[in-house]
């Protein structure tokens, strides 16, 4: 297992002197467990570039499943230190910017009351990236918006609207509410969200195509673009809570909603610390905003 473990901090890190640092070793013992792979397996595994270390074709091909591998051994020995007590453990959640602001900080303290040894590591990214990370084992669970991945078991914890925001100096600042018939005559600045945008599938279902002036994978960066005067956009109210920026922020009429859920490969193989998590996210939704 050591082996496998070494091949995955050499790939994500791109250095074998990195690699060993980090786990432990002299660089010519993991030169020389990667020998002994790549030996057992009769497959070229790594490659050297003047750009770092790489995966070959074939090596590309069989890391999902050595990484897939590392989880289950992983979840193993979680499992058999639950047998002793939830002592320790790691939790991998895949996660949007929203979530990581405005969910997980309470609910990381409040679990970490509880088992204050379990350590947590956040990858965040969007719909078409959490997905990938919870397939391939780099996250054990992820949140998503359910409509982004149909046909993929989801479970679903709750929605939330989505509010319009303009530059405080636009000239439907002051209104109570904004269509989104006004909002796709004006200049948009689209948050990049993977393989669903809540805004662009309003505007597609109330037949409007509106002017995208700049896609940005950011929700803050977007507000400050805002507050800068280049466009409106919509975004998540969740997104909108302990700012401080200089915008103006509006009820669309009719109103749109996002869906959050968590999707996760098989709860019962997950490591133990993360079933806890999520046991105790679901016991706490109403503390949620």
């Amino acid at each position: 297992m050591n082996r496998y473990i070494a091949l995955q901090k050499i790939v994500e890190l791109g250095s074998f002197t990195k690699a060993a640092d980090v786990l432990g070793y002299t660089q010519p013992a993991m030169s020389q467990m990667i020998s002994s792979l790549e030996r057992e397996l009769s497959i070229k595994l790594l490659y050297r570039s003047r750009y770092g270390i790489h995966l070959t074709l074939e090596g590309e091909r069989l890391f999902p499943s050595i990484q897939k591998t590392i989880a289950g051994y992983q979840s193993m020995l979680e499992i058999a230190k639950e047998i002793k007590g939830l002592d320790s453990g790691i939790i991998r959640i895949g996660t949007i910017s929203s979530i990581s602001c405005h969910w997980l900080p309470g609910l990381i303290k409040q679990f970490q009351e509880i088992y204050p040894n379990v350590q947590f590591i956040l990858h965040q990214g969007d719909y078409t990236s959490i997905p990938e990370w919870v397939r391939t084992g780099e996250a054990d669970f992820g949140f998503v918006n359910p409509d982004a991945i149909p046909g993929i078991k989801t479970k679903f914890i709750k929605s939330g609207e989505l509010r319009a925001v303009l530059p405080i100096t636009h000239p439907l600042a002051q209104e109570s509410y904004i269509t989104l018939e006004s909002l796709a005559k004006e200049p948009f600045l689209l948050l990049e969200e993977g393989a669903l945008s809540e805004p662009m599938e309003a505007f597609k279902q109330a037949g409007l195509k509106p002017v995208i002036r700049l896609c940005v994978h950011d929700d803050y960066s977007i507000l400050s673009m805002i507050e800068s005067e280049l466009g409106v956009s919509i975004l998540p109210e969740l997104v909108l809570r302990k700012t401080n920026y200089r915008v103006a922020i509006l009820q669309i009429k009719p109103a749109l909603t996002r869906k959050i859920g968590i999707i996760m490969e098989d709860k019962n193989s997950l490591p133990i610390a993360s079933k806890y998590f999520i046991d105790f996210l679901f016991a706490h939704i109403d503390e949620l905003p």
